[in-house]
């Protein structure tokens, strides 16, 4: 099994922390997107998209994360089954996971465009994309901050693929500065996966070691 991705990409993030949580032997393929590598045509003939992950096993070509993650959970066995539960809890974990995507994740992703990429590039932030961004943020965080009460995690009481995929936009909140502190069961919900999950600590730490890196190469 093989990984194609960034580290600094918090899609990138979500496999291999779950790869890394579930001891799963899945070799890791850096790819560069600030010098275009995801469009090059190897890549392109894996994804078209040129988006990362993208992930591959024997014929199996994967791209979204969240499908990778799935993925690997049924490959795990007993060991993803806690993560990727059956039954009508398999349903609601799906639920939250098109909920991130489709709503949730969304706000922080134009941030991260804006205060993150913008300034790398020598750009002004857009002034109207940010407000929209941080309304949606604010929405939705106070959707699940109120869903959480008297919860530990978002389906049962351990963590599911919900909550890694859930808590992606944390990766990058020192640079969207997306209000989730606002929010204290959102802040203590993602403090128990931090706890819970070792590996979505240590792979946040690559990711931070990551950005450096790239900031230093626009620095130069």
């Amino acid at each position: 099994m093989r990984l194609y991705g960034d580290r600094a990409s918090s899609n990138t993030r979500r496999v291999l922390a779950l790869a890394r949580h579930l001891k799963l032997d899945v070799e890791f393929t850096f790819v560069n997107l600030f010098v275009g590598e995801n469009r090059s045509p190897w890549y392109l003939a894996l994804n078209p998209n040129g988006t990362i992950p993208t992930f591959k096993d024997g014929d199996v070509v994967l791209f979204e994360a969240s499908a990778i993650m799935i993925y690997l959970a049924e490959c795990a066995g007993p060991a993803g089954s806690a993560l990727w539960p059956s039954g009508t809890a398999r349903f609601e974990v799906l639920k939250w996971m098109f909920w991130a995507a489709e709503h949730f994740r969304r706000g922080p992703a134009v941030l991260i465009d804006e205060r993150f990429i913008h300034r790398l590039q020598g750009r002004d932030e857009n002034p109207v994309r940010v407000a929209d961004a941080q309304t949606s943020v604010r929405r939705y965080a106070d959707v699940l901050n109120r869903y959480l009460v008297g919860r530990a995690f978002v389906v049962g009481d351990t963590p599911t693929l919900a909550d890694i995929d859930l808590a992606a936009p944390f990766s990058h909140v020192l640079r969207t500065r997306a209000p989730f502190d606002d929010y204290p069961n959102l802040v203590a919900w993602h403090m128990r996966l931090l706890d819970a999950i070792p590996s979505w600590r240590t792979t946040g730490e690559d990711l931070e070691q990551r950005i450096v890196a790239i900031e230093a190469s626009f620095a130069s």
